[in-house]
């Protein structure tokens, strides 16, 4: 039977000090400035110190890592035990590198310290590192689940002695697939431990997974189930597909585009759209799978310096991008999955301030737009291209400088994607060089765009034609066929023949 969470009310007038958390964590916190808990700190930290399992419901951006680090870090130094070689007391699991990389780092600063051992562990690196800090023994362990597994497979990690489990953002653990290795993690944790379970959104298979894993939790939620933060100014521009990047780039001429994050679907077309603004002049940068982990962080840490005004992502490789003062987020493209909708646009208006996301939108993209606003139940206002006069000048001056860009980009790459030479059919095929040259056919050697011509039909023109020679019959034909025969005995072959 799935236990009923228990709903914890909002707490008002709460500071870290009344929290009652450990002097070296107060400690930590004033020096990056924090003084007030966020409400889903203040309602996550005293059950999580408590030992309670919690189920929390909040978007990123809420200070969601804070609220389980915190009361961890507190309860491992309550209960300071030296780790076993191989083991670890906490172990916490991401869906992404950055992600992973980005909670071990606040684990890292919160308990600098309590000297806690932690570590992260996740692919695309080699695994001697990593395998030397687990064979130490770890405090806190934060993983991806692809490599976590491989490490348990491996036997260079024990998981029957951890005493908290986290699983952060479920939703996207659902997405990318991993619920059944997640599931086989579980199976090697001890069953008495603490489970905190965390997600922005609660979809019915990922509320399934929560009822399986807590015990009697407390329910934590900060905003309604898949809305979105009422302090991002949302805004919908219908505009054709072959527009967008030059879209895109006139929108940066925006001073106020000072630092975003623009989302595609596809890897490939995140590259495409950076070297697009790239040749307009605009500092970008690409984020995704196919990009090594090094090209990965290099590309993550210009952003953060400022290096990088923008920043062209796929949804993956988005998670864990927590970065100070995003003022805007473009989807340059809508995910097919509503609930990534929600998950984008809370890279921008983090930690109180305001953000602005802004939805490119094709004729083919509005049942996705229809989707997005029956999940998060609102409707999205267009940005009027009649009454906006930004946007009337950026229509007009989207022809121009889509011909500008064409002449500064690799081969004159135009607004519409080349198709290749073809192979024939009934379209005839494209030619292969410059322009207006004629095109060798596969079919016939007439020039692209000729009409075909016909010959008359002649009933006796089969009948005139000459007779074709006799195939060669006989021993002497076999005998020349087998003298002309590529010997395989070093010239032996020939003599046989002949003889």
């Amino acid at each position: 039977m799935r236990a009923v969470a228990y709903e914890r009310p909002i707490v008002t007038n709460t500071t870290f000090e009344s929290l009652g958390l450990n002097p070296a964590l107060l400690s930590a916190l004033t020096q990056k400035g924090y003084t007030t808990p966020t409400p889903i700190q203040a309602k996550a930290i005293p059950d999580v110190m408590a030992g309670k399992d919690l189920l929390g419901i909040a978007q990123t951006g809420t200070g969601k890592t804070a609220a389980f680090a915190l009361p961890i870090l507190h309860r491992l130094a309550a209960n300071r035990i030296a780790p076993t070689p191989r083991t670890t007391r906490c172990l916490i699991l991401s869906p992404t590198r950055e992600l992973a990389t980005q909670i071990g780092e606040m684990f890292k600063i919160y308990g600098a310290g309590l000297g806690m051992r932690v570590a992260v562990v996740f692919g695309g690196v080699k695994y001697g590192a990593q395998e030397r800090a687990i064979h130490q023994g770890l405090d806190v362990l934060v993983a991806a689940p692809g490599r976590l597994l491989d490490h348990i497979q491996q036997k260079t990690l024990d998981l029957s002695s951890t005493e908290i489990f986290v699983l952060d953002e479920a939703d996207q653990m659902l997405d990318l697939g991993f619920i059944k290795p997640i599931r086989q993690i579980v199976s090697r944790l001890p069953a008495r431990r603490q489970n905190l379970f965390f997600s922005a959104t609660m979809p019915g298979e990922i509320g399934k997974l929560a009822g399986d894993l807590l015990k009697d939790p407390v329910k934590v939620q900060v905003t309604p189930q898949a809305t979105t933060v009422e302090r991002i100014k949302q805004s919908v521009i219908v505009i054709e597909a072959a527009k967008k990047r030059a879209l895109l780039t006139e929108l940066f001429s925006d001073p106020a585009f000072t630092r975003c994050l623009v989302f595609t679907k596809t890897k490939h077309g995140a590259d495409k759209v950076a070297a697009y603004l790239e040749a307009g002049g605009v500092e970008a940068g690409a984020i995704h799978g196919n990009k090594s982990q090094p090209q990965r962080e290099r590309a993550l840490q210009a952003f953060k310096d400022g290096k990088l005004r923008v920043l062209v992502a796929t949804d993956i490789a988005a998670r864990g991008i927590d970065v100070d003062k995003v003022t805007h987020v473009v989807n340059f493209e809508l995910p097919f999955v509503p609930e990534a909708y929600v998950h984008r646009i809370g890279r921008t208006a983090r930690a109180g301030k305001d953000g602005t996301a802004i939805s490119f939108v094709a004729p083919d993209e509005m049942k996705l737009l229809r989707d997005i606003e029956k999940v998060t139940r609102q409707k999205i206002p267009s940005w009027d291209r009649r009454n906006d006069k930004q946007l009337a000048q950026l229509d007009a001056s989207i022809l121009a400088a889509g011909v500008a860009r064409k002449a500064t980009l690799p081969g004159g790459e135009d607004e519409r994607p080349q198709r290749g030479p073809r192979r024939g059919g009934r379209h005839g095929d494209k030619p292969e060089g410059a322009r207006g040259q004629p095109h060798r056919r596969r079919r016939g050697n007439k020039p692209a765009g000729a009409a075909p011509e016909r010959p008359a039909f002649d009933p006796m023109a089969r009948e005139r034609q000459p007779m074709a020679p006799k195939a060669e019959t006989g021993d002497g034909a076999q005998l020349r066929r087998r003298k002309r025969r590529r010997p395989s005995n070093g010239g032996k072959g020939y003599a046989k023949a002949e003889g």
